[in-house]
């Protein structure tokens, strides 16, 4: 009789990507959003607006090291240098600890500007589920919250 293995839920799958229809070296501006969550780490890279390449892991114990680690999964199929980086946003529960921001913003600000990006001027709510809780976040056509 073969044992069958009992899935943990909470081993999500790590993972990195790359756009091969983009090349950085092209690009006018390169930005790099860092949201160090209590469960994962998002690090996302952007060239003029487009989204470049992504790096999503689960967050160590030290949110500094988590920051760096996820910048590094995210241009690890890169040939990108961590200098070609213009300016860097740190985001969600560990934001102050990221060493290489330029700035730090509330997941809630982030998430209302992001929907307000990704969807236009008339998303109004965005629900955030997060590892240890959820937000409702209401926000205006700019993607400025609002409650």
């Amino acid at each position: 009789m073969a044992e069958s293995k009992q899935q943990e839920f909470w081993r999500w799958t790590e993972s990195n990507w790359v756009n091969p229809e983009i090349d950085w070296r092209k690009a006018k501006v390169v930005t790099l959003g860092i949201d160090v969550g209590s469960v994962s780490t998002q690090a996302v890279i952007a060239t003029d607006g487009e989204i470049f390449a992504y790096g999503n892991m689960r967050t160590g114990s030290d949110s500094p090291n988590s920051a760096r680690d996820g910048l590094n999964y995210a241009i690890e199929k890169t040939d990108m240098p961590e200098s070609r980086i213009d300016y860097c946003i740190g985001t969600g529960y560990g934001r102050v600890n990221v060493p290489m921001a330029d700035r730090s913003v509330t997941e809630i600000a982030c998430h209302a500007r992001g929907a307000n990006f990704i969807y236009g001027p008339q998303i109004r709510t965005v629900l955030d589920v997060g590892g240890q809780d959820i937000k409702a976040i209401q926000c205006d056509a700019r993607g400025k919250v609002t409650n």
